[in-house]
């Protein structure tokens, strides 16, 4: 239990404030809180907060820089010195520049001046938080790249890749995995953007699910209900409460799929949900928390859709804190054979077929990544998907059509070997009647009258008139035959 605790706490390392006041800082701490902060160690005691400062025991300070006896500018200068990586916000009731100077020079961040405008400081904090995640990452980020290894590979287990570019995705994606900040994964149709961002939810160590949800279409009023639910009442018919798709996803995360369609009104809803954690069930008068790590995923250039204005850029830049752009698969296409393998075991064993050994199914891949290295994909992985389940669906005799798999793909002709490869796997698939007759056997008259009509019959899915008309025999001749054949 204390562990599940701890680890709802945020940000990671706890907030310090430092002030004589305590009714002020019990206002900051009830703010904080209201904003997901509960992270926070608030004292009047100057000689507890340098200690916890000394240990590296908070990650941020919020100080008075008017303490009692003059302590406020001297314990900066104290903090500089002993955790100069240590980012403190002071407030002050002194508005001239001078003492403004000082701070930032004795290693302020920001100060805010009293009487605290809450805005003002509680965008200041998330900065500072900000900035203090994104110098972990980097760090974790690096360190990952040096060692070339994940500390939780089985969460990227479900995209398969040898790429560099993708690799290197891995390890970004880890590095931001345990940031509370969105994450914008962007490429084209295909790519595997939720893959991605179940990966990201798995690396998290989130305990609470994974939601994905396509808010592409949905006008404003859809919005709000399927993400924020709504109270009994709220609307004609609406005879009881329902929890939105936020609530479902308590603990854990939530995938904004098509975000680059969202709707204006609908925009502004999920900035205020971004920047304080809150939105508001339609019908409630109240707001309602929400701890779920926002994902979104758009196939759009938002950046280009924020300078146009058809999306609002400061909704734009809060998604992006932490972009995954997914390269398409033509940009990998080292990436053709393997995904090719798998896709071939999976499409059999969807399609009841015998899955074949290692040795055939590397000898099929690699037909399949040489037939389609000049093709562009234009809808990348899933397009290869769709094509290896089409030709295993054809497969005759266990070998793959891909005459068929390049026709499907709008490519050429097949070079001498390939078209020589297919005709083989063509004449292979003969009736035996012909295999023998082109090997120049010669069949007996019944041998061959027996396979000509098991052929007719078979092609006319036992429909004895039609299977009849084709042999140029009456039905009553042909059902005679079949009695005396045993076949009736």
């Amino acid at each position: 239990m204390e562990g599940n605790e701890a680890a709802k706490l945020y940000p990671e390392s706890p907030i310090l404030i430092l002030d004589d006041d305590e009714s002020l800082r019990l206002r900051l701490e009830l703010l904080f809180a209201r904003a997901g902060l509960n992270n926070i160690v608030s004292t009047g005691d100057r000689a507890k907060a340098a200690a916890l400062v000394a240990a590296r025991e908070v990650g941020l300070v919020i100080l008075d820089l008017f303490l009692p006896e003059d302590e406020g500018e001297a314990l900066l200068r104290d903090f500089n010195r002993s955790a100069p990586e240590l980012p403190v916000i002071v407030m002050t009731g002194a508005s001239d520049i001078a003492t403004v100077v000082r701070c930032m020079r004795a290693g302020a961040v920001d100060y805010v001046a009293k009487p605290i405008d809450e805005l003002r400081l509680f965008v200041s904090v998330w900065n500072a938080i900000a900035s203090i995640e994104q110098r972990r990452e980097a760090e974790h980020f690096r360190d990952r790249v040096l060692d070339g290894k994940l500390e939780r590979p089985q969460a990227f287990e479900a995209i398969i890749t040898r790429d560099k570019r993708m690799l290197a995705l891995f390890s970004y994606a880890e590095s931001v995995a345990r940031s509370r900040q969105p994450v914008l994964i962007t490429g084209e149709t295909g790519t595997g953007k939720e893959l991605f961002a179940r990966a990201v939810h798995e690396a998290s160590g989130r305990q609470g699910p994974f939601v994905a949800v396509n808010v592409g279409g949905l006008d404003d009023a859809m919005f709000s209900d399927s993400l924020f639910g709504h109270r009994k009442g709220a609307f004609t018919g609406a005879d009881s409460g329902r929890a939105g798709m936020l609530k479902e996803a308590e603990g854990g995360t939530i995938l904004l799929d098509e975000i680059g369609d969202l709707e204006q009104h609908s925009q502004i809803k999920l900035l205020r949900l971004l920047q304080e954690n809150e939105y508001f069930p339609l019908g409630s008068d109240s707001p309602s928390r929400s701890d779920a790590r926002v994902i979104a995923a758009t196939t759009k250039d938002l950046r280009q859709a924020a300078a146009s204005g058809a999306f609002r850029s400061d909704l734009f830049y809060r998604l992006q804190t932490h972009p995954i752009s997914i390269p398409p698969l033509r940009e990998r296409r080292g990436d053709l054979e393997p995904l090719a393998r798998c896709f071939l075991e999976k499409s059999a064993r969807e399609l009841g077929q015998a899955v074949p050994d290692e040795t055939q199914l590397e000898s099929c891949a690699r037909k399949v990544a040489q037939l389609l290295s000049g093709y562009d994909f234009p809808g990348n992985v899933r397009e290869l998907e769709s094509l290896v389940h089409d030709a295993v669906t054809g497969a005759r005799g266990g070998k793959l059509d891909l005459e068929a798999l390049r026709r499907r793909a709008g490519l050429g002709p097949a070079t001498n070997q390939e078209a020589a490869e297919a005709i083989e796997a063509k004449l292979t698939n003969l009736p035996p009647l012909f295999i023998a007759l082109a090997e120049g056997h010669i069949p007996t008259i019944e041998a061959a009258e027996r396979e000509l009509i098991r052929m007719a019959v078979d092609s006319a899915s036992s429909n004895l008139s039609q299977a009849a008309q084709r042999l140029g025999i009456s039905r009553q001749t042909l059902y005679n035959k079949l009695k005396e054949y045993g076949r009736a």
